[in-house]
């Protein structure tokens, strides 16, 4: 059994987050330069078993796509083409953001550290995004 992978797409940053072998509990991992994600995962798959990568899908509340879209279909494509041996798939990510600040909130990150590491935010996203996804696979 291979690890997951999460990814909330940015234009500038892109936060990731991956699961343990066994897919049990999902972890932030980092956050990078939207612009060297490709090869940040590409190195990643090769010295970690990663069975597939989870992809936020930027939608609005009312259903409809956000504007990052776009940006988020055309990585999808490329990665497919790339390495088809890692499938690659979308899920919801309406609302993580948000999740992710009450999260800092919550733990007590001060204001200050919170403006100075936006990368913190993008890495939590894609961690709730993983567990949502685990969540919504067990529930099956």
């Amino acid at each position: 059994m291979g690890r997951i992978l999460s990814v909330d797409y940015g234009k500038k940053r892109t936060g990731i987050a991956v699961t343990d072998p066994l897919q049990i509990i999902a972890n932030g991992l980092v956050t990078v330069v939207t612009s060297d994600l490709f090869d940040f995962l590409r190195a990643y798959v090769q010295k970690e078993d990663v069975e597939r990568i989870v992809v936020g899908k930027p939608t609005q509340l009312n259903g409809k796509p956000s504007e990052n879209l776009p940006r988020v279909e055309n990585f999808v494509n490329r990665w497919r083409k790339a390495v088809p041996q890692i499938p690659i798939e979308y899920y919801d990510e309406r609302f993580t953001s948000s999740l992710a600040q009450q999260a800092l909130l919550a733990s007590g990150v001060k204001k200050k550290a919170r403006r100075e590491n936006k990368g913190l935010v993008d890495e939590i996203s894609a961690t709730i995004i993983l567990q949502d996804y685990m969540q919504s696979k067990r529930a099956l």
